[in-house]
C-alpha cells in the first residue's frame, strides 16, 4: 500500500493493518489523517476523508462520501453505510443508487456492531451505543441508542 498516491494519501504515524482494504482511486480518493489506527478485516470504499487520532477497530465497514473527523473511536463490526436507492416502480422498488453523505464529528465514540444510515450526520462529542441503528441526525455531545437510535441524554 502506497501510503501517498493521488488517491491516497495516509498521515504520520498511522498504523494501517495489512488487511484492511482500501478502495480507491482518483474519483474516489481515501484521506487518513495522522496517528490514525486501523485493525484488520476493515474495508473503506472512497471517497472518504478520516481525521487524526482516529481509532477504528476490526472489520468496520465504511462506505463512499463519509468524512470522520478527529479524535473518533469506531467500535468492531460498525458499518458506515451510505448507499441508498431512490424508490423504483411497483416492478423493482430499489431505483437508482445513489450515496447520501455520512458525517461523523469530532470526538465521537461509535460503540460496537453499530449501523449508521446514509444521510446521517452526528454530532461532536457523542457516544453512539453499541448495536444501534442511526437513521438521524445525533446533535454534539448526545448520547443516542437503540433501533432505531433516540437521544437518551445530553452529555457535558
Amino acid at each position: 500500500m502506497d501510503p501517498q498516491s493521488p488517491s491516497l494519501t495516509i498521515g504520520a504515524n498511522s498504523d494501517i493493518d495489512r488487511r484492511v482494504k482500501l478502495v480507491h482511486n482518483e474519483q474516489r480518493p481515501i484521506r487518513i489523517g495522522q496517528s490514525v489506527r486501523i485493525y484488520r478485516g476493515a474495508e473503506v470504499l472512497g471517497p472518504v476523508t478520516v481525521g487524526d487520532r482516529v481509532f477504528i477497530n476490526r472489520d468496520a465497514y465504511i462506505r463512499p462520501n463519509t468524512t470522520i473527523g478527529d479524535d473518533v473511536n469506531i467500535g468492531p463490526f460498525v458499518r458506515l453505510i451510505s448507499d441508498t436507492h431512490e424508490i423504483g416502480p411497483a416492478s423493482k422498488r430499489a431505483g437508482a443508487s445513489r450515496f447520501d453523505p455520512i458525517a461523523v464529528g469530532d470526538g465521537t465514540w461509535i460503540g460496537a456492531s453499530v449501523t449508521v444510515l446514509a444521510g446521517v450526520t452526528i454530532g461532536s462529542g457523542c457516544i453512539i451505543a453499541a448495536g444501534s441503528i442511526v437513521t438521524r441526525d445525533v446533535p454534539d455531545n448526545t448520547l443516542a441508542g437503540g433501533v432505531p437510535a433516540v437521544p437518551l441524554r445530553t452529555l457535558d
